[in-house]
């Protein structure tokens, strides 16, 4: 690395935290609530409320990673390619974020369809009752696996990122580029 990035690395690790702990909060703080809600026909309407009001900031996190990632990725350009284990690591990080950012817009798109049911009795954010209308229950079922998989990938992107933190040290530099290049000749 010639220079520092130390802005873009922080807006990359800080982005993937702020959007990992966004997703786990959600699912225990947000949509928990709605479920405590006393009238049925308002849980619903508080999940998305709150979901709504978290908006905003989980798309500046997005951004901030996805944007800090691409400096740290130009940066590390020369290891990703020839350090034995960083390629690995930063397909695989690319993949999830790939999957985390689909299973952010898809919770979006079936949270907007949860809204049509304002008014309809739920048991929770992702918990339909009988009279809830079937393409806001049909919603709500598939937002009960999101709401799980979304900290789940995004965690999995802070652990890449902690490896990726780990591959950097000196002996690991030297070990992975005497790997690749033992690898070159034998070849």
């Amino acid at each position: 690395m010639s220079v520092r990035i130390t802005t873009s690395r922080s807006l990359h690790d800080l982005g993937a935290a702020a959007w990992f702990g966004g997703s786990l909060m959600g699912a225990l703080g947000v949509n928990g609530a709605a479920a405590a809600v006393r009238d049925p026909r308002d849980r619903a309407r508080v999940a998305a409320v709150g979901w709504a009001k978290w908006s905003p900031a989980n798309a500046a996190a997005i951004a901030a990673h996805v944007v800090g990632g691409a400096v740290v990725l130009y940066d590390n350009r020369g290891r990703a390619a020839h350090q034995a284990g960083v390629r690995a690591n930063t397909v695989t990080k690319l993949v999830v974020t790939g999957a985390a950012l689909g299973a952010t817009v898809y919770s979006g798109m079936l949270g907007a369809k949860t809204v049509e049911g304002d008014g309809s009795p739920v048991h929770g954010a992702t918990d339909p009752a009988p009279t809830t209308p079937p393409e806001v229950a049909n919603a709500q079922k598939q937002l009960r696996y999101l709401q799980w998989a979304l900290p789940v990938l995004t965690g999995t992107i802070v652990v890449l990122g902690a490896q990726q933190g780990e591959q950097q040290r000196a002996t690991q530099i030297a070990s992975g580029l005497a790997s690749t290049i033992a690898r070159r000749v034998a070849s």
